[in-house]
């Protein structure tokens, strides 16, 4: 599969997509719903994870969508998966394969993208060491959506971690319609977000609203 757009971009073209507002969602049977919403309300970047295993149907769809609105796709967790299903990268937390010693991870994915979890100053630090493109950083806010997010590091948390890195920084955890300009403010190049689009009546209209808010912080 790995022979179209996704194979051939290069790395700094899928790094200089890395901004405004990042989709994380779940496998169910609500993911091409959610993913479609937000791609069609102007979200660039979706991540898939799958916790209790991928489903095929669900992610060829879901790099079909991306390719088709300009998007990257991310995988959570499995690096090796991103090759299977040319991907643009993976977002690796703690507990995955790859975290420890990215450089084998760097070495097989080539220009794809590396997104690393850190929610302190010194993560962010020993993180600067590592060749990845992006960190995830949080939890900003209070989140339900994932039960080992840690305890809240706030907006001065975000900020300190931003300041430090030596990558963008897409921030995580609670962020909302009401929220999101504070986190814009702290200098971060994304906002990812979860349940701000999982809970909503309006999917689409949530991630519009987002994007919109979004975008205004850039004036």
């Amino acid at each position: 599969m790995a022979t179209n757009e996704a194979t051939r971009l290069t790395r700094a073209a899928r790094a200089a997509r890395l901004h405004g507002v990042y989709a994380i969602v779940n496998e169910g049977a609500r993911t091409l719903a959610i993913a479609n919403a937000a791609l069609d309300a102007g979200v660039r970047i979706v991540q898939y994870r799958a916790k209790a295993g991928i489903r095929r149907e669900h992610v060829e769809a879901l790099r079909e969508r991306t390719r088709a609105h300009g998007a990257l796709l991310i995988l959570n967790d499995d690096w090796r998966a991103v090759l299977t299903f040319d991907c643009d990268g993976v977002h690796l937390g703690p507990d995955d394969e790859g975290f420890a010693a990215v450089a084998p991870v760097r070495a097989a994915l080539g220009d794809r993208l590396i997104g690393l979890s850190c929610g302190t100053v010194d993560e962010a630090l020993r993180a600067n060491a590592d060749d990845a493109d992006y960190l995830g950083v949080g939890a900003v806010y209070a989140t339900g959506s994932k039960a080992d997010a840690g305890a809240p590091i706030g907006i001065d948390g975000l900020r300190a971690v931003a300041a430090v890195s030596r990558h963008p920084v897409a921030a995580i955890g609670g962020i909302t319609p009401a929220t999101i300009e504070a986190v814009r403010a702290s200098g971060v190049a994304m906002a990812a977000v979860i349940a701000a689009l999982t809970s909503a009546p309006d999917p689409e209209s949530a991630a519009r609203g987002l994007v919109e808010r979004w975008d205004a912080g850039r004036a």
